[in-house]
């Protein structure tokens, strides 16, 4: 297993992640930087699917969707921007908050986030980014496995923490529970 590429063993913050180069794309995991590496073809093409199946649900709704590279931007209460000390890119963002938007991206928990896994980011997107997930209380967040054609979705429950997953196999319709009237195709998602 692979696992993303850490900068070095010093903390950072948002401030500081403005400085970089864009010819690289990083995210802040409580001030621990990770280098993203570029995505594979059958990762693109799941992302893809699940991008247009969400978006074409949300055309009438005051919801957006993104996709990466999008910053989304976690602070603690009385916490400064540039300060900020995780920054994240989800595969896919969706944010009915309209409040939470600004042109550097999203400022706080995103209603439903997707992560579509690769090698390099198995273990930050099932440990770390579930866990900071689930601290800054995303609604939803669902994991999305491109070879295993599987979702693994996590709910936040009224104590603020994501019970067991759900898990949600090609052949069936996987149902949001953050848009209760919302149902994605799991196989056309997956189809080759």
């Amino acid at each position: 297993m692979v696992l993303s590429a850490q900068k070095d063993s010093n903390r950072y913050t948002y401030e500081e992640y403005l400085t970089w180069s864009e010819d690289e794309r990083w995210e802040l995991i409580e001030g621990v930087a990770y280098n993203i590496a570029a995505p594979s073809r059958r990762h693109q093409e799941v992302l893809g699917e699940f991008f247009f199946q969400i978006r074409s649900y949300l055309t009438d709704k005051s919801c957006r969707i993104y996709a990466a590279p999008f910053d989304v931007r976690f602070s603690e209460l009385g916490e400064e921007i540039g300060e900020i000390s995780n920054v994240v890119q989800p595969d896919i963002s969706v944010v009915c908050d309209k409040s939470k938007l600004d042109d550097k991206g999203c400022l706080g928990s995103p209603d439903l986030i997707i992560e579509v896994i690769s090698p390099t980011s198995i273990s930050t997107d099932y440990v770390k980014k579930l866990a900071l997930y689930e601290k800054y209380k995303v609604k939803e967040y669902w994991i999305v496995h491109p070879i295993d054609n599987t979702v693994m979705v996590f709910v936040l429950g009224d104590d603020n923490q994501y019970g067991k997953p759900g898990i949600f196999m090609e052949n069936s319709q996987l149902k949001s529970r953050v848009f209760a009237d919302f149902k994605i195709n799991l196989k056309q998602a997956f189809g080759e």
